[in-house]
């Protein structure tokens, strides 16, 4: 397929989330004009504002259907999906994130002939299932969240609900385009990124603007009564930069090779203890809790080979120690 470079217009949907407003820029930084879909003209007006330096290269469109957002543009980085661990019928979260990823491509298919590529926000949630060893690549599909909701339906753990819909809005996209390989004229990437953390892409004035997963990070490294539990504090996951996720949408879209092909996005593992011990090497920060030093050093992991990004996109992933550390300098130097 053609490669889609700058100065081509691209459309990001959700683009005030946390990963697309970063997308958003690394656009921007590229040469790329940006068209992004918001849910209300303070959202949009916000971004412009923030994006002003860009000059016009920056305009949005509010969020409806996509079919007006999708004409003249060259490429789109579908982002938008629900993401949180606290729905209760697990359909919140499904219904939204198939219908959001099958709606994006029905319209590109029927308005917008110039689309070259669509990049998908996928996740390891679409990758992850109970294996031994657990080690990942991009073979691999969550089978098991979509029965543990069949099973389990509203009683089944939030990342379960999570993972259910991530791997099904993934699989419907993929089936879509086998169905409709004769008759469209873009192909898909899908990038699966892990546990994202980093700062946001501009300051913000209270917590309520941040994301999940930076809530997550904000709740361990703040001290609080009670602290968490040496169990809760050893937690295996895998994590990466927020930076590095908006690099691989970007070269997605300019990368010939990339057309049809998963991408595991992933720095490597972590336990917040590890988090904590990184924070602490890195200089004094009295006012981020110790926990149990060391704790988390024997943690069994899971691992995401992320090879395959390395090499197609030639990106250098962020370490643990910086993600942690730019993380919480951004929450401090923001009041939080």
């Amino acid at each position: 397929m053609p490669i889609v470079a700058p100065p081509a217009k691209v459309l990001v949907t959700g683009a005030s989330g946390y990963i697309a407003a970063w997308a958003c820029k690394t656009l921007l930084d590229k040469g790329y004009s940006v068209v992004g879909t918001v849910r209300s003209d303070s959202k949009g007006e916000k971004l412009k504002e923030l994006f002003k330096d860009y000059g016009d290269k920056f305009s949005y469109a509010i969020e409806g259907a996509f079919d007006e957002a999708v004409v003249g543009v060259d490429a789109v980085q579908h982002t938008a999906s629900p993401v949180t661990f606290a729905a209760d019928d697990p359909q919140e979260l499904i219904g939204p994130a198939v219908k959001g990823t099958t709606s994006i491509l029905e319209s590109v298919k029927a308005y917008a002939p110039g689309v070259k590529r669509v990049v998908l926000t996928s996740s390891v949630g679409s990758i992850y299932h109970q294996k031994t060893p657990p080690v990942f690549d991009e073979s691999d599909w969550n089978v098991d969240a979509p029965k543990a909701i069949e099973k389990f339906g509203r009683n089944a753990p939030g990342p379960v609900k999570y993972g259910a819909s991530k791997v099904l809005a993934e699989r419907a996209a993929w089936d879509f385009m086998d169905r409709n390989k004769d008759s469209i004229n873009f192909d898909l990437v899908a990038i699966n990124p892990s546990f994202v953390w980093g700062p946001l892409v501009g300051p913000i004035k209270s917590e309520k603007e941040l994301n999940g997963t930076v809530t997550f990070f904000r709740g361990y490294t703040s001290i609080r009564d009670p602290a968490p539990t040496r169990e809760q504090l050893t937690a295996p996951g895998n994590c990466v930069d927020v930076r590095d996720v908006a690099l691989a949408h970007t070269l997605a879209l300019s990368s010939p090779e990339a057309g049809g092909e998963r991408f595991i996005i992933d720095s490597g593992s972590y336990t917040y203890q590890d988090i904590l011990d990184l924070i602490h090497e890195h200089g004094d920060h009295p006012d981020v809790p110790k926990g149990f030093p060391g704790a988390g050093k024997d943690v069994p992991r899971a691992t995401y080979l992320n090879a395959k990004a390395e090499k197609t996109f030639g990106i250098k992933f962020r370490p643990l120690q910086e993600i942690a550390v730019d993380t919480v300098t951004y929450l401090r130097e923001n009041g939080l």
